[in-house]
């Protein structure tokens, strides 16, 4: 997690809801229950653009348990496993155009 500390005003990436856009402020495999290798999780996340300072927003929700979400960062589309998501913390932003810039 690069030693960041999280704020109270932080949320996980798995919590948001379609429409949401936010800000990345760090990376904490230990708060996905999935099982990899140390370090594996939080690979493949900055491989795919999720990394510190990134804007996003949360385009999809699968359908019927909302899971998986399909999340924008910078010009690409991925999508990803809430349970993945927890990995990701967050700043919410006010609008979703706001996560475009």
């Amino acid at each position: 997690m690069n030693g960041q500390r999280i704020g109270a005003t932080d949320v996980s990436l798995a919590v948001l809801g379609k429409g949401a856009a936010a800000e990345i402020i760090a990376l904490d495999e230990a708060a996905a229950a999935i099982a990899l290798g140390a370090g594996e999780l939080e690979r493949r996340l900055i491989e795919m653009g999720l990394v510190e300072g990134a804007r996003i927003e949360v385009l999809h929700e699968g359908f019927p348990r909302r899971d998986p979400i399909a999340v924008r960062v910078g010009d690409h589309t991925i999508a990803l496993r809430r349970s993945e998501a927890n990995a990701v913390r967050v700043r919410c932003l006010e609008n979703p155009a706001d996560a475009r810039r």
